[in-house]
Protein backbone atom coordinates (compact mmCIF):
# COMPACT_ATOMS: atom_id res chain seq x y z
CA UNK A 1 0.00 0.00 0.00
CA UNK A 2 1.39 3.38 -0.72
CA UNK A 3 -0.34 6.53 0.60
CA UNK A 4 -0.27 10.01 -1.37
CA UNK A 5 -3.04 10.94 -3.03
CA UNK A 6 -4.24 13.89 -0.72
CA UNK A 7 -7.75 12.34 -0.36
CA UNK A 8 -6.47 9.17 1.38
CA UNK A 9 -4.45 11.29 4.30
CA UNK A 10 -5.66 9.87 7.08
CA UNK A 11 -3.54 7.42 9.52
CA UNK A 12 -5.70 4.97 10.70
CA UNK A 13 -6.39 4.54 14.36
CA UNK A 14 -4.60 0.98 14.32
CA UNK A 15 -1.87 2.15 13.82
CA UNK A 16 -1.64 5.50 15.66
CA UNK A 17 -3.35 3.16 18.60
CA UNK A 18 -0.33 0.49 18.18
CA UNK A 19 1.59 0.56 21.93
CA UNK A 20 5.14 0.71 20.32
CA UNK A 21 3.98 4.11 18.48
CA UNK A 22 2.08 5.78 21.45
CA UNK A 23 5.40 5.30 23.70
CA UNK A 24 7.56 6.94 20.79
CA UNK A 25 4.91 9.80 20.26
CA UNK A 26 5.16 10.40 24.30
CA UNK A 27 8.95 10.84 24.09
CA UNK A 28 8.65 12.90 20.97
CA UNK A 29 10.35 9.90 18.89
CA UNK A 30 9.71 11.32 16.10
CA UNK A 31 12.47 8.42 13.67
CA UNK A 32 10.25 5.64 15.41
CA UNK A 33 6.74 8.01 14.57
CA UNK A 34 8.10 8.43 10.83
CA UNK A 35 9.53 5.10 10.22
CA UNK A 36 6.51 3.11 11.51
CA UNK A 37 4.01 5.50 9.06
CA UNK A 38 6.83 4.23 6.42
CA UNK A 39 5.90 0.75 7.31
CA UNK A 40 2.09 1.81 7.37
CA UNK A 41 2.32 2.29 3.50
CA UNK A 42 2.80 6.59 3.45
CA UNK A 43 5.75 7.53 1.68
CA UNK A 44 7.79 10.75 2.63
CA UNK A 45 6.02 12.73 0.84
CA UNK A 46 2.28 11.66 2.48
CA UNK A 47 3.67 12.21 5.82
CA UNK A 48 5.06 16.03 4.80
CA UNK A 49 1.58 16.93 3.81
CA UNK A 50 0.11 15.87 7.03
CA UNK A 51 2.51 17.62 9.26
CA UNK A 52 3.29 20.51 6.47
CA UNK A 53 7.14 19.17 6.85
CA UNK A 54 8.87 19.18 3.15
CA UNK A 55 10.16 15.66 2.11
CA UNK A 56 13.70 16.85 2.85
CA UNK A 57 13.04 17.37 6.99
CA UNK A 58 11.20 13.63 6.69
CA UNK A 59 14.46 12.38 5.52
CA UNK A 60 16.57 14.09 8.07
CA UNK A 61 14.35 12.78 10.65
CA UNK A 62 14.48 9.65 9.78
CA UNK A 63 18.20 9.06 8.56
CA UNK A 64 20.20 11.55 10.77
CA UNK A 65 18.35 11.17 13.61
CA UNK A 66 16.99 15.03 13.70
CA UNK A 67 15.61 15.86 17.17
CA UNK A 68 12.70 18.12 16.63
CA UNK A 69 11.80 20.34 20.47
CA UNK A 70 9.69 23.12 18.86
CA UNK A 71 6.25 22.87 20.59
CA UNK A 72 4.86 24.62 17.80
CA UNK A 73 6.11 22.07 15.19
CA UNK A 74 5.49 19.36 17.85
CA UNK A 75 1.72 20.73 17.97
CA UNK A 76 1.34 21.08 14.18
CA UNK A 77 2.40 17.48 14.01
CA UNK A 78 0.24 15.93 16.33
CA UNK A 79 -2.68 17.83 14.85
CA UNK A 80 -2.11 16.80 11.14
CA UNK A 81 -1.09 13.51 12.18
CA UNK A 82 -4.65 13.14 14.21
CA UNK A 83 -3.19 12.69 17.13
CA UNK A 84 -4.69 13.89 20.24
CA UNK A 85 -1.76 16.42 21.38
CA UNK A 86 -2.21 14.78 25.16
CA UNK A 87 -0.47 11.50 23.23
CA UNK A 88 2.73 13.50 22.81
CA UNK A 89 2.29 15.39 26.36
CA UNK A 90 1.48 18.83 24.90
CA UNK A 91 -2.01 18.79 26.52
CA UNK A 92 0.09 18.69 29.77
CA UNK A 93 3.07 20.24 31.85
CA UNK A 94 6.56 18.29 31.43
CA UNK A 95 5.89 15.52 33.22
CA UNK A 96 2.91 14.60 31.30
CA UNK A 97 4.89 11.73 29.67
CA UNK A 98 5.44 9.76 32.53
CA UNK A 99 2.35 10.76 34.54
CA UNK A 100 0.30 9.65 31.78
CA UNK A 101 2.39 5.71 31.80
CA UNK A 102 3.28 6.13 28.25
CA UNK A 103 7.25 5.67 28.46
CA UNK A 104 7.60 2.63 30.68
CA UNK A 105 4.48 0.83 30.47
CA UNK A 106 4.93 -2.45 29.33
CA UNK A 107 2.72 -4.08 26.80
CA UNK A 108 4.68 -7.24 25.64
CA UNK A 109 3.93 -10.94 26.50
CA UNK A 110 7.47 -10.32 28.18
CA UNK A 111 8.70 -13.31 30.27
CA UNK A 112 7.67 -11.73 33.32
CA UNK A 113 4.33 -11.55 32.60
CA UNK A 114 3.32 -14.95 34.41
CA UNK A 115 4.89 -13.77 37.63
CA UNK A 116 3.07 -10.04 37.46
CA UNK A 117 -0.05 -12.67 36.90
CA UNK A 118 0.24 -14.82 39.84
CA UNK A 119 1.23 -12.07 42.01
CA UNK A 120 -1.94 -10.01 41.20
CA UNK A 121 -4.47 -13.17 41.21
CA UNK A 122 -3.14 -13.92 44.95
CA UNK A 123 -3.79 -10.22 45.53
CA UNK A 124 -6.81 -10.23 44.14
CA UNK A 125 -7.74 -13.56 46.24
CA UNK A 126 -6.82 -11.69 49.39
CA UNK A 127 -8.34 -8.62 48.89
CA UNK A 128 -11.59 -10.46 47.93
CA UNK A 129 -11.65 -12.63 51.09
CA UNK A 130 -10.70 -9.77 53.49
CA UNK A 131 -7.46 -10.91 54.13
CA UNK A 132 -5.40 -8.28 52.41
CA UNK A 133 -3.98 -5.39 54.99
CA UNK A 134 -4.68 -2.08 53.31
CA UNK A 135 -1.80 0.17 53.32
CA UNK A 136 -3.79 3.53 52.97
CA UNK A 137 -0.39 5.53 52.35
CA UNK A 138 -0.19 3.80 49.17
CA UNK A 139 -3.76 4.69 48.13
CA UNK A 140 -2.84 8.71 47.38
CA UNK A 141 1.13 8.66 45.92
CA UNK A 142 2.16 10.15 43.61
CA UNK A 143 1.48 13.35 44.02
CA UNK A 144 2.88 15.49 40.99
CA UNK A 145 4.35 18.65 41.75
CA UNK A 146 2.46 21.50 39.65
CA UNK A 147 -0.84 19.72 39.16
CA UNK A 148 -4.54 21.41 39.46
CA UNK A 149 -5.09 22.21 43.37
CA UNK A 150 -7.62 20.15 45.07
CA UNK A 151 -10.39 21.59 47.55
CA UNK A 152 -8.87 20.82 51.19
CA UNK A 153 -12.07 19.95 52.42
CA UNK A 154 -14.48 17.18 49.87
CA UNK A 155 -17.90 16.78 49.81
CA UNK A 156 -20.80 15.09 48.04
CA UNK A 157 -20.49 17.63 45.07
CA UNK A 158 -16.50 16.73 44.36
CA UNK A 159 -17.72 12.91 44.65
CA UNK A 160 -20.52 13.41 42.66
CA UNK A 161 -18.03 14.95 39.44
CA UNK A 162 -15.78 11.81 39.66
CA UNK A 163 -18.88 9.91 38.83
CA UNK A 164 -20.02 11.76 36.54
CA UNK A 165 -16.38 12.15 34.35
CA UNK A 166 -16.44 8.42 34.78
CA UNK A 167 -19.58 7.76 33.26
CA UNK A 168 -19.16 10.11 30.55
CA UNK A 169 -15.77 9.04 29.27
CA UNK A 170 -17.20 5.17 29.71
CA UNK A 171 -19.18 6.10 27.02
CA UNK A 172 -16.76 7.34 25.12
CA UNK A 173 -14.76 4.29 25.77
CA UNK A 174 -17.47 1.63 24.53
CA UNK A 175 -18.26 3.67 21.21
CA UNK A 176 -14.83 4.57 20.22
CA UNK A 177 -12.52 2.86 22.44
CA UNK A 178 -9.82 2.82 24.91
CA UNK A 179 -7.73 4.94 22.66
CA UNK A 180 -10.33 7.77 22.44
CA UNK A 181 -10.48 8.38 26.64
CA UNK A 182 -7.93 6.44 27.73
CA UNK A 183 -4.98 9.31 28.77
CA UNK A 184 -7.59 11.39 30.07
CA UNK A 185 -9.57 8.80 32.49
CA UNK A 186 -6.01 7.60 34.06
CA UNK A 187 -5.39 12.31 33.89
CA UNK A 188 -8.62 12.25 36.10
CA UNK A 189 -7.82 9.43 38.37
CA UNK A 190 -4.01 11.36 39.07
CA UNK A 191 -6.04 14.22 39.95
CA UNK A 192 -9.30 12.50 42.11
CA UNK A 193 -6.68 10.14 43.87
CA UNK A 194 -5.41 12.86 46.00
CA UNK A 195 -8.85 14.07 47.38
CA UNK A 196 -7.98 11.20 49.76
CA UNK A 197 -5.48 13.80 51.47
CA UNK A 198 -8.93 16.22 52.36
CA UNK A 199 -10.82 16.40 54.88
CA UNK A 200 -14.51 14.86 54.33
CA UNK A 201 -17.14 13.47 56.12
CA UNK A 202 -18.68 10.31 57.10
CA UNK A 203 -21.15 10.90 54.54
CA UNK A 204 -18.61 11.04 51.99
CA UNK A 205 -16.10 8.72 52.95
CA UNK A 206 -17.57 5.54 51.44
CA UNK A 207 -19.21 7.01 48.42
CA UNK A 208 -15.28 8.62 47.56
CA UNK A 209 -13.82 5.36 47.59
CA UNK A 210 -16.23 3.85 45.57
CA UNK A 211 -15.97 6.52 42.76
CA UNK A 212 -12.19 5.96 42.58
CA UNK A 213 -12.68 2.57 42.50
CA UNK A 214 -14.60 3.13 39.59
CA UNK A 215 -12.40 5.26 38.04
CA UNK A 216 -9.53 3.21 38.36
CA UNK A 217 -11.29 -0.09 37.02
CA UNK A 218 -12.04 1.91 33.97
CA UNK A 219 -8.75 3.55 33.95
CA UNK A 220 -7.50 -0.17 34.14
CA UNK A 221 -10.09 -1.25 31.02
CA UNK A 222 -8.97 1.59 28.96
CA UNK A 223 -5.35 0.72 29.40
CA UNK A 224 -6.06 -2.91 28.44
CA UNK A 225 -7.91 -2.16 25.44
CA UNK A 226 -4.87 0.04 23.79
CA UNK A 227 -2.37 -2.82 24.98
CA UNK A 228 -1.25 -1.45 27.96
CA UNK A 229 -1.46 -4.25 30.48
CA UNK A 230 1.28 -4.21 33.43
CA UNK A 231 -0.49 -0.32 33.68
CA UNK A 232 -3.83 -2.16 33.60
CA UNK A 233 -2.75 -4.36 36.05
CA UNK A 234 -2.22 -1.70 38.48
CA UNK A 235 -4.98 0.54 38.17
CA UNK A 236 -7.68 -3.38 38.28
CA UNK A 237 -5.32 -3.52 41.78
CA UNK A 238 -6.21 -0.26 43.10
CA UNK A 239 -9.74 -0.42 42.26
CA UNK A 240 -10.15 -3.70 43.96
CA UNK A 241 -8.54 -2.35 47.19
CA UNK A 242 -11.04 0.59 47.05
CA UNK A 243 -13.63 -1.38 46.20
CA UNK A 244 -13.14 -3.99 49.42
CA UNK A 245 -12.56 -0.78 51.59
CA UNK A 246 -16.05 0.63 50.67
CA UNK A 247 -17.06 -2.75 50.84
CA UNK A 248 -19.25 -2.95 47.78
CA UNK A 249 -18.72 -6.48 46.76
CA UNK A 250 -21.11 -5.95 43.28
CA UNK A 251 -17.55 -2.96 42.15
CA UNK A 252 -15.32 -6.14 43.63
CA UNK A 253 -16.92 -8.42 41.39
CA UNK A 254 -16.60 -6.31 38.47
CA UNK A 255 -13.29 -5.05 38.76
CA UNK A 256 -12.27 -9.09 39.12
CA UNK A 257 -14.42 -9.72 35.61
CA UNK A 258 -12.44 -7.77 33.99
CA UNK A 259 -9.32 -8.78 35.37
CA UNK A 260 -10.57 -11.97 33.93
CA UNK A 261 -11.33 -10.36 30.41
CA UNK A 262 -7.78 -9.20 30.57
CA UNK A 263 -5.80 -12.47 31.25
CA UNK A 264 -8.84 -14.03 28.96
CA UNK A 265 -7.28 -12.05 25.77
CA UNK A 266 -4.03 -12.99 26.36
CA UNK A 267 -4.23 -16.95 26.66
CA UNK A 268 -3.94 -17.42 30.04
CA UNK A 269 -7.49 -18.91 30.59
CA UNK A 270 -6.48 -21.07 33.55
CA UNK A 271 -5.87 -17.99 35.68
CA UNK A 272 -8.76 -16.18 33.69
CA UNK A 273 -10.89 -18.46 35.07
CA UNK A 274 -9.61 -18.26 38.86
CA UNK A 275 -10.58 -14.22 38.65
CA UNK A 276 -14.06 -15.09 37.20
CA UNK A 277 -14.60 -17.80 39.71
CA UNK A 278 -13.63 -15.38 42.80
CA UNK A 279 -15.58 -12.62 40.98
CA UNK A 280 -18.59 -14.99 41.69
CA UNK A 281 -18.07 -15.14 45.49
CA UNK A 282 -18.16 -11.18 45.57
CA UNK A 283 -20.83 -11.09 42.85
CA UNK A 284 -23.06 -13.57 45.40
CA UNK A 285 -22.16 -11.34 48.30
CA UNK A 286 -23.75 -8.58 46.51
CA UNK A 287 -26.98 -9.70 45.85
CA UNK A 288 -26.57 -8.51 42.46
CA UNK A 289 -28.13 -11.20 40.08
CA UNK A 290 -27.16 -9.05 36.80
CA UNK A 291 -23.63 -9.30 38.16
CA UNK A 292 -23.81 -13.10 38.72
CA UNK A 293 -25.03 -13.56 35.43
CA UNK A 294 -21.97 -11.55 33.70
CA UNK A 295 -19.77 -13.54 35.69
CA UNK A 296 -21.10 -17.04 34.54
CA UNK A 297 -21.37 -16.12 31.25
CA UNK A 298 -17.86 -14.98 30.78
CA UNK A 299 -16.94 -18.16 32.87
CA UNK A 300 -18.55 -20.16 30.26
CA UNK A 301 -17.08 -18.41 27.64
CA UNK A 302 -13.75 -19.91 29.40
CA UNK A 303 -14.73 -23.22 29.40
CA UNK A 304 -15.55 -23.10 25.81
CA UNK A 305 -12.09 -22.22 24.99
CA UNK A 306 -10.74 -25.12 27.49
CA UNK A 307 -12.87 -27.25 25.56
CA UNK A 308 -14.94 -28.28 28.35
CA UNK A 309 -18.47 -28.40 26.76
CA UNK A 310 -20.53 -29.30 30.08
CA UNK A 311 -18.76 -26.81 32.38
CA UNK A 312 -19.87 -24.15 29.49
CA UNK A 313 -23.48 -25.78 29.11
CA UNK A 314 -23.56 -25.25 32.98
CA UNK A 315 -22.19 -21.92 33.13
CA UNK A 316 -24.31 -20.22 30.39
CA UNK A 317 -27.56 -21.59 31.56
CA UNK A 318 -27.11 -20.35 35.22
CA UNK A 319 -25.82 -17.04 33.49
CA UNK A 320 -29.35 -17.01 31.54
CA UNK A 321 -31.28 -18.10 34.96
CA UNK A 322 -29.35 -15.30 36.68
CA UNK A 323 -30.26 -12.62 33.77
CA UNK A 324 -34.12 -13.93 34.35
CA UNK A 325 -34.10 -12.70 37.65
CA UNK A 326 -32.19 -9.45 37.47
CA UNK A 327 -33.56 -5.97 37.89
CA UNK A 328 -31.51 -3.93 35.35
CA UNK A 329 -33.32 -0.64 36.42
CA UNK A 330 -31.86 -0.69 39.78
CA UNK A 331 -28.28 -2.50 38.96
CA UNK A 332 -25.48 -0.75 39.56
CA UNK A 333 -24.03 1.83 36.86
CA UNK A 334 -20.57 -0.06 36.03
CA UNK A 335 -22.71 -3.53 34.97
CA UNK A 336 -25.79 -1.83 33.80
CA UNK A 337 -24.23 -2.44 30.06
CA UNK A 338 -24.42 -5.89 30.56
CA UNK A 339 -27.95 -6.39 28.58
CA UNK A 340 -29.96 -9.24 26.56
CA UNK A 341 -27.21 -8.35 23.48
CA UNK A 342 -23.76 -9.04 25.49
CA UNK A 343 -25.86 -12.37 27.25
CA UNK A 344 -26.71 -13.71 23.65
CA UNK A 345 -23.01 -12.48 22.31
CA UNK A 346 -21.48 -14.90 25.07
CA UNK A 347 -23.31 -17.22 24.36
CA UNK A 348 -22.41 -17.21 20.38
CA UNK A 349 -18.52 -17.34 21.90
CA UNK A 350 -19.54 -20.19 23.98
CA UNK A 351 -20.33 -22.29 21.09
CA UNK A 352 -17.81 -21.19 18.85
CA UNK A 353 -14.94 -21.70 21.34
CA UNK A 354 -15.26 -25.39 21.32
CA UNK A 355 -12.77 -27.50 19.85
CA UNK A 356 -13.73 -27.91 15.87
CA UNK A 357 -13.94 -31.75 16.11
CA UNK A 358 -17.20 -31.45 18.13
CA UNK A 359 -20.56 -31.78 16.83
CA UNK A 360 -21.46 -29.15 13.74
CA UNK A 361 -24.32 -27.78 15.47
CA UNK A 362 -22.48 -25.71 17.87
CA UNK A 363 -21.13 -23.53 15.04
CA UNK A 364 -24.28 -23.13 13.51
CA UNK A 365 -25.50 -22.39 17.15
CA UNK A 366 -22.96 -19.89 17.32
CA UNK A 367 -23.90 -18.19 13.57
CA UNK A 368 -27.44 -17.86 15.40
CA UNK A 369 -26.48 -16.26 18.78
CA UNK A 370 -24.17 -13.91 16.81
CA UNK A 371 -26.29 -13.03 14.56
CA UNK A 372 -29.18 -12.30 16.72
CA UNK A 373 -26.82 -10.10 19.21
CA UNK A 374 -26.08 -7.89 16.37
CA UNK A 375 -29.41 -7.37 15.87
CA UNK A 376 -30.43 -5.73 18.83
CA UNK A 377 -26.68 -4.13 19.37
CA UNK A 378 -27.07 -0.25 18.75
CA UNK A 379 -25.31 1.91 16.40
CA UNK A 380 -22.81 3.43 19.26
CA UNK A 381 -22.00 0.06 20.79
CA UNK A 382 -18.58 0.22 17.63
CA UNK A 383 -16.55 -2.21 19.70
CA UNK A 384 -18.59 -4.77 20.79
CA UNK A 385 -20.22 -5.00 17.04
CA UNK A 386 -16.52 -5.43 15.70
CA UNK A 387 -15.80 -8.16 18.46
CA UNK A 388 -19.47 -10.09 17.24
CA UNK A 389 -18.67 -9.46 13.58
CA UNK A 390 -15.08 -10.81 13.83
CA UNK A 391 -16.79 -13.82 15.55
CA UNK A 392 -19.47 -14.17 13.47
CA UNK A 393 -16.83 -13.99 10.15
CA UNK A 394 -14.80 -16.70 11.35
CA UNK A 395 -17.89 -19.17 12.19
CA UNK A 396 -19.22 -18.70 8.41
CA UNK A 397 -15.83 -19.40 7.08
CA UNK A 398 -15.39 -22.66 9.20
CA UNK A 399 -18.74 -24.12 8.07
CA UNK A 400 -17.88 -23.08 4.60
CA UNK A 401 -20.40 -20.25 3.88
CA UNK A 402 -17.62 -18.08 2.35
CA UNK A 403 -19.86 -15.60 0.86
CA UNK A 404 -21.43 -14.53 4.31
CA UNK A 405 -18.05 -14.93 5.99
CA UNK A 406 -16.54 -12.23 3.54
CA UNK A 407 -19.30 -9.90 4.00
CA UNK A 408 -19.34 -10.35 8.06
CA UNK A 409 -15.26 -9.68 8.16
CA UNK A 410 -15.20 -6.54 5.71
CA UNK A 411 -18.06 -5.09 8.23
CA UNK A 412 -15.61 -6.13 11.03
CA UNK A 413 -12.14 -4.31 9.20
CA UNK A 414 -14.28 -1.68 8.62
CA UNK A 415 -15.33 -0.76 11.93
CA UNK A 416 -12.00 -2.14 13.59
CA UNK A 417 -10.48 1.23 11.30
CA UNK A 418 -13.06 3.66 13.14
CA UNK A 419 -11.88 2.14 17.03
CA UNK A 420 -8.92 3.35 18.89
CA UNK A 421 -8.67 -0.33 20.47
CA UNK A 422 -5.18 -2.49 19.89
CA UNK A 423 -7.71 -5.44 21.13
CA UNK A 424 -10.33 -4.84 18.40
CA UNK A 425 -7.01 -5.88 15.69
CA UNK A 426 -5.79 -8.45 18.37
CA UNK A 427 -9.20 -10.22 18.41
CA UNK A 428 -9.27 -10.59 14.00
CA UNK A 429 -6.32 -13.06 14.29
CA UNK A 430 -8.42 -15.82 14.57
CA UNK A 431 -10.13 -14.66 11.12
CA UNK A 432 -7.27 -14.40 9.34
CA UNK A 433 -5.91 -17.73 10.38
CA UNK A 434 -9.19 -19.47 9.21
CA UNK A 435 -8.95 -17.05 5.63
CA UNK A 436 -6.01 -18.25 5.21
CA UNK A 437 -7.46 -21.77 5.44
CA UNK A 438 -9.26 -21.04 1.71
CA UNK A 439 -6.38 -19.71 -0.53
CA UNK A 440 -8.31 -21.03 -3.44
CA UNK A 441 -11.00 -18.38 -3.27
CA UNK A 442 -10.02 -15.17 -4.23
CA UNK A 443 -12.56 -12.74 -2.29
CA UNK A 444 -11.33 -14.50 1.08
CA UNK A 445 -8.22 -14.24 0.29
CA UNK A 446 -8.30 -10.81 -0.48
CA UNK A 447 -10.26 -10.45 3.24
CA UNK A 448 -7.23 -11.64 4.42
CA UNK A 449 -4.79 -9.23 3.13
CA UNK A 450 -6.68 -6.72 4.48
CA UNK A 451 -7.05 -7.77 7.73
CA UNK A 452 -3.28 -8.64 7.35
CA UNK A 453 -2.75 -5.10 6.58
CA UNK A 454 -4.48 -3.90 9.68
CA UNK A 455 -2.69 -6.24 11.92
CA UNK A 456 0.43 -4.57 10.50
CA UNK A 457 1.10 -1.78 12.69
Amino acid sequence: MSVDGAARLKVPSPVLEHPAMRVALARHDLKTVYARLNHAGFSHRAIGAMTGQAPSEIYSVLHTGRRITSYDLLARIADGLGVPRGYMGLAYDATAADVLDLVGATCSSAADEREEVRQLLAHAANVTMGAAVHDAARWWQPVESGRSPVPDRVGVADVENIEHVTATMRVLDYRFGGGACRDAVVAQVMWAQRLLTADRGQDVERRLHQALADLHNLAGWTSFDVGLYSAARSHFARALEQARYAEDSSLVANVLYRMGRLHLHRGLLQQALRFFQLGQIAAQDSGSDLTVALLCANEAWTYGLLGDAGQAAKSINRARDEFGRADLASAPIWVRFFGEADLTALTGMVHAALPRDRKEHHLHEAVGSLTACLSLRGEAETRSRTFELTALATVHLRLGNLAEGVAAGHQAADLAEQVRSVRTIDRLEPLAAEAAAHPGASDVRDLGTRIATLRKV
